[in-house]
């Protein structure tokens, strides 16, 4: 039995994209993304009141990028995962975990933006900083991607993984700051993975997700 508790939008989508990915029986569960994710009984399943937890196997785990280590050598044969001794190993699991570095930025915008409820307490500087680094991650994924290399279509040599899942949930997260228009390769690769049917299943139904629009650009400071 695997149990995915979600909230639309959030991290969690990562692992529900994957999920679909490996093509396994699995059920979810919604949450609101509130404070019933400090409840007692979520947070017996992840101690920091966050999405996502997944149960599996009479066991529980919190955190995407174990999640998704877990899932791939769980389910090997989708090929979602590289193995020890393939040589995409090493590039498998810093692009994994690169998901995170851009997940951060995205996470301090939708605070800034969204989270914060009364104007006084958004800042300006941040949503310009935020953005900016959300750029430089743009930046490296351009690099990573336009590399005249055999089958560069994705972030791995070897093709399609969990890498291109993970780093492309967050980028679709990180488009809602930082538009993706300066960086072509970048461009190219999400529109190739994000065509793919379990990217569309992973989507929101209309309405239920964290953000009303599908851009909110930085504000500008007081004069």
């Amino acid at each position: 039995m695997i149990r995915l508790h979600h909230c639309p939008q959030t991290r969690s989508m990562r692992t529900l994209w994957l999920l679909h990915e490996l093509e396994v029986d699995f059920e979810v569960v919604l949450h609101a993304f509130d404070r019933s994710l400090r409840d007692a009984e979520y947070l017996s399943l992840s101690p920091a009141g966050r999405v996502p937890a997944l149960e599996i196997d009479g066991e529980r785990m919190f955190e995407t990028g174990a999640i998704t280590e877990f899932l791939c050598e769980r389910f090997p044969d989708a090929n979602m995962g590289r193995g020890p001794d393939d040589p995409d190993r090493m590039a498998w699991l810093v692009w994994v975990h690169f998901a995170e570095t851009i997940s951060q930025h995205a996470a301090a915008l939708t605070q800034q933006h969204i989270m914060l409820y009364e104007d006084a307490m958004r800042s300006p500087v941040v949503m310009k900083l935020e953005a900016a680094r959300l750029g430089k991650c743009y930046g490296a994924l351009e690099a990573r991607l336009s590399t005249p290399l055999e089958n560069r279509d994705y972030l791995l040599t070897s093709g399609f993984s969990a890498a291109d899942v993970s780093v492309g949930q967050a980028v679709y997260m990180a488009r809602h700051f930082a538009k993706l228009e300066a960086h072509p390769a970048v461009t190219e690769w999400f529109d190739r993975i994000t065509e793919r049917p379990e990217f569309q299943k992973s989507l929101p139904r209309a309405g239920t997700g964290l953000y009303s629009q599908d851009f909110y650009p930085a504000w500008e400071a007081a004069g």
